[in-house]
């Protein structure tokens, strides 16, 4: 179940709906229209999300930056 803004909703309260699969064209019963199941599956074996590391410079203010006035301001 997905909340958004005070609005519920549950996936399973949607019948299953005789539709063409927008990836193969396929008919297949789906709750919402997209790519059916065999598609997902071959979509997720395909591109299969792998975690990495990624290493970046840190990060240095050019030189025309200034420091924020307010920061600076002495109580």
């Amino acid at each position: 179940m997905r909340h958004a803004r005070g609005v519920s909703l549950n996936v399973d309260d949607y019948e299953l709906v005789e539709m063409e699969c927008m990836r193969c064209g396929k008919p297949a019963r789906m709750r919402f229209l997209g790519p059916c199941d065999d598609c997902i599956a071959e979509l997720d074996a395909k591109y299969q999300g792998v975690a990495r590391e990624v290493e970046t410079a840190a990060y240095e203010p050019k030189m025309n930056v200034t420091p924020n006035a307010v920061a600076l301001k002495d109580d």
